[in-house]
C-alpha cells in the first residue's frame, strides 16, 4: 500500500502554523483541531519544521516562559518527510525508528498531507482484513 491510498481516503487537509507565530497560537489549534502535531511551514506549503505535543511540554519543562515563545523556538527544525508513492511499511518503520508519530508528506517541495502512526496502524489492519476476506473467499470456492 502507497501513502497516496491513506491520502486518498483520509484528505490531505493539514493543521500549518507560521514559525513567528505564538507557542499559545499553536496549542489553540492542537486543542481546537484535536491533533496531536502542527506542520510550520513558510511561503505557500515549504516545511520548515514541526511542532508536537511532545516538543511542548520538553520545553515547558526547561522554561517557565513558555507563553513568551514563538513556535520557531520550539519546533523540531530537522522534519523528515514523506512522498504519496512511499510504501507504507517502509513509513512505518522510518516512523517506528525516528520514535515521531507524524510524517508530513510533500509532493515537489510542498506539502500535500500528514499521516500519523494512527492513521499507517488503520491502513495496515484494513489491508490485513482485505487479506483474511480474500482466503476465506477462497477457502469457501475451493
Amino acid at each position: 500500500m502507497k501513502i497516496q491510498n491513506i491520502l486518498a481516503t483520509k484528505g490531505t487537509r493539514v493543521i500549518t502554523i507560521r514559525p513567528e507565530q505564538s507557542l499559545r497560537e499553536a496549542i489553540e489549534l492542537l486543542a481546537k483541531y484535536n491533533v496531536g502535531a502542527v506542520v510550520v511551514i513558510e511561503g505557500r506549503a515549504r516545511v520548515v519544521g514541526i511542532l508536537s505535543e511532545r516538543d511542548i511540554i520538553r520545553r515547558a519543562a526547561q522554561r517557565a516562559d513558555l507563553f513568551a515563545l514563538n513556535v520557531s523556538a520550539v519546533m523540531t527544525r530537522h522534519v523528515i518527510t514523506g512522498a504519496p508513492d512511499d510504501d507504507l511499511k517502509s513509513v512505518m518503520c522510518r516512523m517506528t525508528e525516528g520514535r515521531f508519530r507524524h510524517l508530513p508528506i510533500c509532493e515537489q517541495g510542498e506539502l500535500i498531507g500528514i499521516v500519523s502512526i494512527g492513521d499507517a496502524v488503520k491502513a495496515q489492519l484494513e489491508e490485513y482484513q482485505g487479506e483474511i476476506e480474500t482466503l476465506e473467499t477462497q477457502m469457501m470456492e475451493a
